[in-house]
């Protein structure tokens, strides 16, 4: 396939899929029911494509209303915007807009910008490169960044290092607990890459939680569990492998899907698709309900729409999806609610430029 044709493909299915997956939004009164409870529950920020092109950090409802630009900056791109625990504050990267996104590495690149949650009054932290992988700590006036030497502890009033520790392995998508005692990120552990670990941030100890091809661990509000991404091995391949050649999918690398674990490393499926890579889980603040990115390609932040589910439907598997029913046939049909375009979602219950 050549690459005009494989690119002329993709917009083909990102044109389909999005405006099937809202008709029959709009069809499926289980959809519209979960649109009414999630309405008014908080804000979420993602990054998308404005008008102009660039990626800027857009505010919406969970159920996709009130959608507003917040960064409006067509010089730079955006992205990774993570509201403090107060709601108060948001942090984000920014680059230039002709440097390219790597999906998988956003969190180093560019500058640190920390803003009122309503994209007020922005301030630069440092050179391109510096901060990276800022994650706010509980009080919100630290802030966690994971380097080649380790994690910094760094004041933000002072811009200082506090504290100093081992990374294990962790490499990058870099995330603090709510209570202040826990890092989550992907690393070099075992052997194996792609380990999403726990690493206690008062002892230094390690506790791997899944391992072979799991990523973007985010922290549920117990401190407790995590949500991550996973690509299990061997899965099946979907239409004899047709689809696979069509988006590019390796034969037999398989797609990548939301799960969860708790603190005993129980392991189960929150979210999967044939055909879609589900990628940026983050749960609400209540602990009912999950945001998440599907993607037609991994990595593919250029098709990524957002969608919305409760946490009880879980475990859900989403379309036909053959091959990953097979393996959970007791996954539900659970209502499922798009809410727009956009990679790494972050949601917040606390009120945003003094909206509740």
């Amino acid at each position: 396939m050549t690459k005009r044709l494989y690119f002329s493909v993709l917009a083909l299915l990102a044109g389909i899929w999005p405006s099937a997956a809202r008709e029959n939004s709009s069809r499926d009164p289980r959809v519209a029911r979960l649109a009414k409870e999630v309405s008014n529950k908080g804000w979420i920020v993602a990054a998308a494509h404005s008008d102009k092109g660039d990626w800027d950090l857009f505010l919406m409802r969970p159920d996709g209303s009130h959608r507003r630009n917040l960064t409006n900056t067509p010089d730079y791109n955006e992205m990774g915007g993570r509201f403090s625990p107060d709601g108060s504050k948001i942090l984000y990267r920014r680059i230039f807009k002709n440097a390219k996104i790597r999906h998988d590495q956003w969190g180093a690149m560019g500058q640190l910008v920390i803003a009122d949650s309503n994209g007020a009054k922005p301030v630069v932290y440092g050179e391109p490169g510096d901060f990276p992988w800022a994650s706010w700590s509980p009080d919100g006036k630290q802030v966690a960044c994971l380097t080649k030497s380790g994690i910094e502890i760094r004041d933000l009033a002072t811009k200082q290092v506090v504290r100093k520790l081992d990374r294990h392995g962790i490499y990058q998508q870099l995330f603090w607990s709510p209570d202040g005692h826990w890092f989550t990120g992907p690393a070099n552990h075992y052997g194996e890459s792609w380990t999403v670990v726990r690493l206690n941030a008062d002892t230094g100890d390690v506790d791997v939680v899944a391992k072979f091809q799991n990523c973007t661990a985010d922290w549920f509000p117990d401190s407790r569990r995590l949500i991550y991404s996973s690509r299990p091995a061997n899965q099946e391949e979907i239409d004899g492998g047709r689809m696979a050649q069509a988006v590019k999918q390796k034969p037999g690398y398989g797609w990548t899907q939301l799960w969860m674990a708790d603190s005993k490393n129980n392991r189960s499926l929150v979210y999967g698709e044939d055909g879609r890579h589900i990628y940026g889980g983050d749960v609400s603040a209540d602990s009912k309900y999950v945001v998440f990115t599907k993607s037609l390609t991994d990595g593919g932040i250029d098709t990524g729409t957002i969608f919305v589910m409760r946490l009880s439907d879980a475990p859900a598997i989403g379309g036909e999806s053959k091959a990953l029913r097979k393996l959970h046939p007791d996954a539900k049909d659970a209502p499922v609610l798009e809410i727009g375009p956009g990679w790494e979602p972050h949601w917040t219950y606390t009120r945003v430029g003094g909206e509740r």
